[in-house]
């Protein structure tokens, strides 16, 4: 299994719908995708039409269990989403208490990569969607994957929010003594505003190495798509944000 985690300390840059796009084109392609919400706001959940104030089992329910998860847990909180290939575990929201009444225990920052390894062979892929906050459920998914993608608004105080999750992934991977690369994907890229261009720009000069050299561009497409519980693909697979989508999923598979 290939897992990939979708991760920035700043809410609103993309990291759901960049979940949906990578993970729903990975199906399209015959993969087994697994979808993992870890947002305690529940975007992805709410993506699909479930409601993470009321969805009978989600993530919360795998770190009730001292970070050991039994084998029915897994069947209970493993739900459909509108592609047949591509299944989820959706988020309640619960996990926003998770850090005042489990984070210290032992094992909490493992659950999500313990939860993979029981799925290992039943899918090929894995896209975590994470919260926009350091805490015990970014630190399990930064634990669980190998490949993190940071999806960045191309305005000001994006960029700026960048630099905290980059020290953040630093620090997070010194303590689990590991390395982990991590691609910086620029999003809403609005070549008609200087303020898109300049941030661009700014985002090439300071991550040079670690930066996708495209962008993926605004598109009230990809909002309709959204709004439907569809991934852009499905939706309109020649629009400017599906077209872009399919060429970063093309850089991924190649890296």
């Amino acid at each position: 299994m290939h897992v990939w985690s979708i991760a920035n300390q700043k809410g609103g840059v993309g990291k759901t719908t960049s979940v949906v796009s990578l993970g729903a084109m990975l199906a399209e392609q015959g993969k087994r995708v697994l979808l993992f919400d870890l947002d305690p706001q529940g975007s992805l959940t709410s993506y699909f039409g479930y409601n993470p104030d009321d969805v009978p089992h989600s993530a919360f329910d795998l770190f009730m269990h001292g970070g050991k998860i039994p084998d029915d847990i897994l069947s209970d909180v493993l739900i459909d989403t509108s592609i047949d290939s591509m299944k989820m575990i959706p988020a309640s929201t619960a996990l926003a208490t998770l850090e005042r009444n489990v984070s210290q225990q032992d094992g909490m920052g493992l659950v999500v990569s313990k939860t993979l390894a029981k799925l290992w062979d039943d899918f090929d892929y894995a896209l975590i969607d994470t919260p926009p906050l350091l805490g015990v459920l970014l630190i399990n998914s930064l634990a669980a994957c190998k490949k993190l993608l940071v999806p960045v608004q191309t305005e000001f105080l994006a960029l700026k929010g960048l630099e905290r999750m980059v020290h953040t992934i630093k620090m997070v991977m010194h303590s689990q003594q590991r390395d982990l690369d991590y691609l910086v994907i620029p999003t809403m890229f609005d070549r008609r505003t200087q303020a898109s261009i300049k941030s661009l720009k700014t985002l090439r000069e300071q991550y040079q190495g670690h930066i996708w050299n495209m962008a993926i561009p605004v598109d009230t497409r990809l909002r309709d798509a959204s709004r439907e519980g569809l991934a852009i693909s499905q939706m309109d697979a020649e629009s400017r944000g599906a077209r872009a989508y399919k060429l970063l999923l093309k850089t991924l598979l190649e890296a």
